[in-house]
């Protein structure tokens, strides 16, 4: 199911020219009524579920209805971000809660070299076959 935004608690993050869900939405679906100062999906059709929105509303504002075989019948999940960790809680219908905490990444974006140790290209064997993939090359 999409997410909608809950009108009553969304403040357009405080009139800034993009709100946090904007500017996180990975297909661009989050827009920001400025008459209203209220954020809203403008195509729920398209969005893919992925929580980003949710996970990234400082109000709580946002919110996605799940799957059955994901969130159970009449329940919702609710992420609640940390400076650490995301806690989800999951309100079953009986009202039952779960919760579960998962750390997040605490290290500032662009600051880990994922190429650090590894050694240099060689630009040489790039037309050899088996280069992509393989250590050495297999004689047939």
């Amino acid at each position: 199911m999409p997410s909608f935004v809950i009108k009553e608690k969304c403040d357009g993050c405080k009139g800034q020219e993009r709100t946090a869900c904007m500017y996180i939405c990975p297909n661009d679906l989050m827009k920001l009524d400025v008459e209203r100062m209220k954020a809203w999906n403008q195509e729920p059709d398209q969005c893919w579920e992925c929580y980003n929105c949710v996970k990234i509303c400082p109000q709580q504002a946002i919110e996605v209805r799940g799957y059955a075989d994901f969130v159970p019948l009449g329940g919702n999940v609710i992420p609640l971000r940390g400076t650490d960790a995301i806690m989800w809680t999951i309100k079953f219908r009986n009202g039952i809660l779960k919760r579960y905490k998962f750390p997040i990444r605490t290290t500032s974006e662009g600051s880990i070299d994922p190429y650090s140790g590894k050694p240099e290209p060689d630009y040489a064997n790039l037309k050899k076959p088996g280069f992509f993939n393989m250590t050495e090359y297999p004689t047939l």
